[in-house]
């Protein structure tokens, strides 16, 4: 695996950083990963310790009055810098994403290139971190609002997005001054540790000081909890599962810090009888079986208009035949592994409750063995027939398993169905009447962060905030305003004249 060599992930490997400094555990607690791509244990690696954690946040508070001082442009320079070094490991980059997590090829390199257009958008946004000025009601008064670094920012990443994600994060905090700590997913810490590497040469050839962006690989009760329980700092970002979502909140919460939610999805598409199928079906394949069904906003619902649904049926069912299956990392291939042995086993107890809660499987539904699936995480994409009440609809399994359903009405029935679940991240509708994609987009239609019409519910630009409500958590990251997550806002009163009226017209007079 030349990537590795390419990525200097070949030499005295660490898991703990505050920019170009490593730090190596001495713990006894080691991290095996496991490629499900050919089941190799690829590393061996000491997690962090309390001790190691210490180190971290100390050098990040030195670190960031300097980092706040630093002029936005400046430290937007700085992050240009880290997308021009991005450009040049992409390829490396992308491909030890692919065999660390088992994307695609072409999903782990445009991972990368997300990362480096995320890079530019921020270093555009540290010449806008705008304040609002406004009217006064009192005579020579001025009322604006302005942004201030927040301070450390911590983020804690998962597996299906190992570089996107934390550089939506990263960048954006680091052209608004704050300083960051990462704790990446334990099934993927090499992509974590070589984009550390990237961002050590950055310190190292800008002299930047140590400790605006740190690493902490390690475990839940070491790190992540001591994280979120940290008041040293302020704003946590975590993107996880919603059950690890609520305990991350609740923690944060019982010291008043601030938290950026992005947590499940249980994403929906409407087929209305006006669609453009040419548009859709192969929109709704790359949105169930992208990432094998591991992006949170894969595509797992499919509501469908009784007019269209046997044509609908007919052309995934084709669409799923043609699926290639195997080594992400050989370009030829569509659909790769599941992470790990646990989410297989997810899939199959999903696979037994839809026949058991009398769904049917159309297509797929098995999981693989043989030459090429020597790891035991690959399956076959699955096509399964429900009823809209069918209970397993309401479970987000992070599995290639797209559930098709039927709706007779108008288009207010099939956004019911849509809403009508615990999670509310992304949505789309397809069709080319305009009354019902406008009522679709309408306070009344989709109830999700993300709403599209005649695009899929995977593959959000970075120009729009990302994320969801309900149970996917009400965070908002990368494009937008989204920013201003990151900044603590104040409102600045003054007084330009020689007396002191006050507002509301309250007389206060003390002679």
């Amino acid at each position: 695996m030349n990537f590795f060599k390419e990525l200097s992930l070949d030499t005295d490997l660490s898991t703990v950083s505050t920019g170009s400094s490593w730090y190596k555990p001495t713990s006894d607690n080691i991290l095996c990963p496991f490629s499900p791509v050919d089941g190799t244990t690829y590393l061996e690696l000491p997690l962090a310790t309390e001790k190691e954690y210490n180190t971290v946040l100390e050098t990040a508070s030195a670190a960031f009055p300097v980092w706040r001082d630093t002029p936005a442009p400046v430290r937007g320079e700085i992050v240009r810098q880290i997308g021009v070094r991005l450009r040049d490991y992409k390829i490396p980059l992308g491909k030890l994403i692919s065999y660390e997590t088992g994307k695609p090829l072409q999903e782990g390199l445009g991972e990368v290139q997300e990362a480096i257009d995320v890079c530019d958008f921020a270093l555009g946004q540290s010449r806008m971190l705008y304040g609002m000025t406004t009217v006064s009601e009192r005579p020579m008064h001025k009322l604006y609002d302005q942004y201030h670094p927040l301070g450390i920012v911590g983020v804690i990443t998962a597996f299906n997005f190992p570089l996107a994600v934390y550089s939506w994060n990263t960048m954006l905090a680091a052209v608004c001054g704050d300083v960051i700590i990462w704790k990446p997913s334990s099934k993927a810490p090499a992509t974590a540790m070589a984009m550390q590497k990237i961002l050590g040469e950055v310190v190292a050839d800008y002299d930047l000081p140590e400790g605006i962006f740190n690493l902490l690989v390690g475990g839940r009760d070491d790190v992540g909890n001591k994280m979120l329980g940290d008041s040293r700092i302020p704003l946590i970002s975590f993107t996880g599962s919603v059950a690890s979502g609520k305990h991350a909140a609740e923690i944060v919460a019982r010291r008043l810090g601030r938290t950026i939610l992005e947590l499940g999805g249980n994403n929906a598409i409407i087929i209305a009888p006006s669609a453009d199928l040419k548009l859709a079906i192969p929109s709704v394949v790359f949105g169930s079986v992208g990432t094998t069904g591991q992006r949170c906003t894969s595509t797992r619902r499919l509501i469908i208009h009784e007019s269209v649904y046997q044509e609908v049926v007919t052309r995934l069912q084709r669409a799923y035949e043609s699926l290639n299956i195997g080594d992400p990392l050989d370009e030829t291939n569509h659909v790769g592994p599941l992470i790990d042995l646990q989410s297989v086993h997810d899939f199959r107890e999903s696979i037994e409750a839809i026949t058991g809660q009398d769904g049917r499987i159309l297509h797929g539904g098995t999981v693989l063995f043989g030459p090429g699936y020597e790891s035991g995480c690959y399956v076959e994409p699955t096509l399964a027939e429900v009823e809209v009440t069918t209970p397993i609809v309401q479970e987000e399994t992070f599995a290639p398993i797209l559930y098709l359903m039927k709706y007779s009405g108008d288009i207010d029935e099939a956004i019911a169905i849509q809403n009508d679940v615990r999670q509310g991240l992304s949505s789309a509708v397809f069709t080319t009447d305009l009354r019902e994609s406008e009522r679709f987009l309408s306070a009344a239609g989709s109830d999700c962060g993300l709403a599209n019409v005649n695009i899929g519910t995977s593959g959000a630009e970075i120009g729009g905030a990302f994320g969801g409500e309900k149970e996917t958590g009400g965070g908002r990251e990368s494009g937008s305003d989204a920013w201003k997550a990151y900044m603590r806002r104040q409102t600045v009163t003054v007084n330009y004249g020689s007396s002191l009226p006050l507002a509301q017209g309250i007389n206060f007079d003390i002679g």
